[in-house]
């Protein structure tokens, strides 16, 4: 008697997923195609894209890069091309790329920033990618001060003495905290810091210099601009409000009357103000309230302004993810039987900036942007230099060629901090394990 098996006793062989939902093709139907609605966006959005990409693909390669004028690239132009023929004019970017990216920095000392971007991206390193060994974050610390020396140049005692206001107020920090709270020891080190830099930083890198003279020539603030000018004020102002942010969202969620009281104050009278107004202030205004004689350099200035602007905003963003955080988390952290800073140090803190992740990204993008607001106050910024340009003879009436590299640039810069925030959400993302 034959028996029938109803249930199968070996795997069935693997077959390849249908053409339609796999590949390229599936990639397409599913993004591009699913359903009628996104097919006639689709349509729509390519035939405007391809109009768009037939007017500007011809004007961006029929173009002139060896001409030393507007009038002669047109004519080299028309002669290659025909009499009615029109194009990009990129010889201005050839003949004014120094210009832009460094101002009117001295051409024989163009090493330097070049060293200092080199060494920024050594130093952005060990931030940005954990993967990296820890030591690495000592040269992050100490980069502003060798960053600035030489940017500006003069002696390296001005620097280090800087740098020496930091470690005093850190030592003091440390020495007073166990002893009398966290308050009086963050406050200890503030005093002791502010006093080193007013009274007693000057005296000793210039009794320094006098006794191991060690310098650079220096460069005035005036001679700053283009891309430089930017990337300067744009990675201090970045660098620096992302900790006094977090220090003011905490202020404004503290339980101390004062602290809440001076963090909301200062938080909700910068987010008031417009950036152009506090930049007004900085060039103009400040000097008023500095005793006479005071040299308070323009483009310092123009960073503590910036970075208080972004600050604001900032603390605002990483408030949001405090108070996205579920309640059980402090809970925790208490049982845990940590005290206030270690709780925000090792549990709150890094779960409420992977929520504010965006945000803060954002806001970076936003502060970049920004830099060109400086050009109203007088500083040459790649827009600034390119109304200079223009308003030479030879490349009076050019435009679309110098905004559109500007913005190329600038474009490249924020696309990187984008894609770099999407990186570090996917490596955080940790719901799915």
């Amino acid at each position: 008697m034959t028996q029938a098996a109803y249930v199968r006793t070996e795997m069935a062989p693997e077959k390849a997923p249908p053409v339609t939902s796999s590949g390229i093709i599936g990639w397409m139907r599913k993004n591009l195609f699913d359903g009628w609605l996104n097919s006639i966006l689709t349509i729509v959005s390519l035939i405007a894209v391809g109009a768009l990409l037939y007017e500007i693909l011809p004007w961006m390669f029929r173009s002139s890069w060896t001409a030393n004028s507007l009038n002669e690239c047109r004519e080299q132009i028309k002669e290659v091309y025909g009499p009615d023929a029109s194009g990009a004019c990129w010889a201005v970017i050839r003949e004014r790329y120094a210009q832009l990216t460094f101002g009117f920095y001295p051409s024989e000392l163009y090493w330097r920033p070049i060293l200092a971007f080199i060494l920024l991206l050594g130093a952005l390193a060990p931030v940005l990618f954990t993967s990296l060994p820890r030591k690495l974050l000592w040269f992050s610390g100490l980069y502003p001060f060798i960053a600035t020396w030489l940017l500006w140049g003069g002696s390296v005692w001005g620097p280090l003495s800087a740098l020496a206001g930091f470690i005093f107020g850190f030592a003091a920090l440390k020495l007073i905290t166990p002893r009398y709270g966290a308050i009086l020891g963050v406050i200890s080190a503030i005093v002791v810091a502010i006093l080193w830099w007013v009274a007693i930083s000057g005296p000793v890198a210039t009794t320094l210099e006098s006794l191991i003279p060690i310098s650079l020539e220096p460069v005035k603030s005036r001679n700053f601009g283009g891309f430089m000018l930017s990337v300067t004020i744009g990675i201090t102002g970045i660098a620096a409000s992302l900790p006094i942010g977090i220090l003011l969202a905490l202020g404004r969620r503290s339980d101390l009357l004062i602290v809440k009281a001076l963090c909301v104050g200062f938080i909700e009278f910068i987010r008031g103000v417009p950036l152009i107004t506090l930049l007004f202030v900085a060039s103009t205004l400040l000097n008023i309230f500095l005793p006479p004689g005071t040299d308070f350099d323009i483009i310092v200035r123009v960073m503590i302004m910036v970075t208080l602007f972004s600050a604001a905003y900032m603390a605002e963003v990483i408030r949001g993810g405090l108070a996205a955080l579920p309640r059980g988390q402090y809970e925790a952290a208490d049982a845990l039987g940590l005290d206030y800073w270690q709780a925000q140090r090792l549990v709150i803190m890094p779960q409420a900036l992977k929520i504010s992740i965006p945000g803060i990204v954002g806001t970076f993008i936003g502060l970049f942007k920004d830099t060109t607001l400086v050009m109203i106050i007088g500083l040459m910024d790649p827009l600034g230099l390119s109304t200079a340009i223009r308003a030479n003879q030879e490349w009076n009436g050019i435009v679309w060629e110098l905004y559109g590299f500007i913005a190329l640039v600038f474009w490249i810069f924020c696309f990187s901090m984008s894609r770099y925030s999407m990186y570090l959400e996917r490596k955080l993302q940790t719901e799915n394990h």
